[in-house]
């Protein structure tokens, strides 16, 4: 699995004029499931965000985790991160899942998130989202697990 990790103030995903999801301090996600995903990368994947220390402590250091300061966690399926543009002009995407298994993935990463953190917020696989975030930092940070 693939997954681009911003830590944010705020952010929200919007579908057709509303708002599907939105969290206040914490992470967004976007995940991208490969066609040789399972359900244990998504659960790795999933533990690894919720785990992953880059909330600033008293110090300063980037030393907390998401569990720590008990922030949002806000997932948007992207199958565009695994586009490929190493020949041409044109991304190519055969990377990605098909969307049968991307959107099983995507709901196996929503559903073990749900399981191990509160609060959780989500896009609608396969819609057309417009994103609205404060990254904070800014801090992005790319993930590929295999």
């Amino acid at each position: 699995m693939i997954a681009l990790i911003q830590r944010v103030s705020q952010a929200s995903v919007v579908i057709d004029g509303r708002t599907a999801g939105a969290i206040a301090q914490g992470l967004l996600v976007l995940v991208c499931a490969q066609s040789s995903d399972t359900e244990y990368q998504a659960a790795r994947l999933v533990d690894k965000v919720l785990k992953l220390r880059i909330f600033a402590d008293p110090a300063g250091k980037m030393n907390r985790s998401l569990q720590d300061v008990q922030g949002g966690l806000l997932i948007v399926s992207q199958f565009t991160l695994a586009a490929d543009t190493s020949a041409g002009n044109r991304p190519s995407f055969s990377a990605a899942a098909p969307p049968d298994l991307g959107r099983r993935l995507y709901d196996a990463v929503l559903r073990i998130a749900r399981e191990r953190h509160e609060p959780v917020a989500a896009g609608e696989f396969g819609a057309d989202m417009k994103l609205h975030l404060i990254n904070d930092g800014p801090v992005t940070i790319p993930m590929t697990l295999n």
